[in-house]
């Protein structure tokens, strides 16, 4: 197989040639420690889909949940001499096992990962725009006052900036206030463990009315936080929820009209192809100028999640 080391150059190619190229690499690794997501799952699935279709070999790994060994998974795929890596962890946190890649001229495309000097592009939603308009839309809805409760997880740079934005949001509201910021285990996908610290916080704040609304960076923690208001008894104090991935599961909460009122759709396929086609494009030759790579989104209320 041929090398190519991570300073591309070259002119933009037709897309029957880079499809052409591109389809001459066969083997591509793509490695997560968040299979349990089902936003990972989606654009994983979408990726394979595409990669099939350029005549590519994909190895999909899954680390479950331990992010350290994407590492020795990286240090892996570049024994085995794979023509591009796909990952989805922050870059921070596997930079040794970057390096590896970047010495053997191996190149590393994120989805839905993060930026970093070894990374040639991550493609993702914008972050910053969906929690800005999920936090907009709670402090909207709860009148600019109340009590917040926060789900995030710092360790996963596309979440972390999405609880970094929401702060920020919520900082300009002076009626507002964030009375517990809470970042749940994820090992099964974060219902549980949220749900659980759910159920501590409505134990603290049991008069109705002491919470306002939960604010989570993700579906899973906000599906968590209705079962515990729900099996609490709460459900008519009008504690508003929101979440962001649009999942099955949020949609139909967001449709059947009660505490979980919003979240944001991401393109989960066309991360999952664009990646693909990013990947197709570097392989190919092409000059890679946008390190992030942005695939639209939208806001899902009960106005819009029959339509989408």
């Amino acid at each position: 197989m041929t090398r190519i080391t991570y300073r591309y150059a070259g002119t933009a190619l037709a897309l029957g040639m880079i499809a052409g190229s591109a389809a001459q690499a066969q083997d591509i690794a793509v490695i997560t420690p968040y299979l349990a997501q089902p936003g990972t799952q989606f654009y994983v699935e979408a990726f394979n889909e595409r990669a099939t279709e350029l005549g590519w070999s994909v190895n999909i790994i899954d680390t479950a949940g331990d992010v350290a060994a994407v590492i020795s998974r990286i240090e892996d795929a570049v024994t085995q001499n794979v023509d591009a890596i796909v990952i989805n962890v922050d870059p921070g946190q596997v930079g040794a096992g970057l390096a590896t890649a970047a010495e053997a001229g191996i190149p590393v495309v994120g989805m839905d990962a993060g930026s970093d000097p070894l990374i040639v592009a991550n493609i993702t939603s914008n972050g910053y725009a969906m929690a800005a308009e999920t936090a907009v839309y709670v402090a909207n809805r709860i009148g600019g006052e109340g009590n917040v409760v926060m789900f995030t997880f710092d360790p996963f740079p596309p979440v972390q900036v999405r609880g970094v934005i929401a702060d920020a949001v919520f900082g300009n509201f002076p009626d507002i206030q964030v009375i517990a910021r809470i970042t749940p285990d994820v090992s099964d996908g974060g219902i549980a463990d949220s749900r659980a610290q759910m159920e501590a916080v409505l134990a603290a704040n049991p008069a109705p009315g002491s919470i306002a609304a939960v604010w989570a960076a993700w579906d899973q923690p906000g599906l968590g936080a209705l079962q515990a208001i729900e099996d609490a008894g709460r459900a008519d104090e009008g504690i508003v929820i929101s979440g962001i991935d649009a999942n099955p599961q949020a949609r139909d909460a967001i449709a059947a009209g009660g505490n979980f009122e919003a979240s944001v759709a991401q393109d989960f396929a066309g991360i999952g192809r664009t990646t693909a086609d990013t990947v197709a494009r570097i392989l190919a030759g092409d000059e890679i100028l946008q390190t992030a790579i942005y695939v639209p989104t939208v806001l899902i209320t009960a106005a819009n999640v029959d339509a989408e």
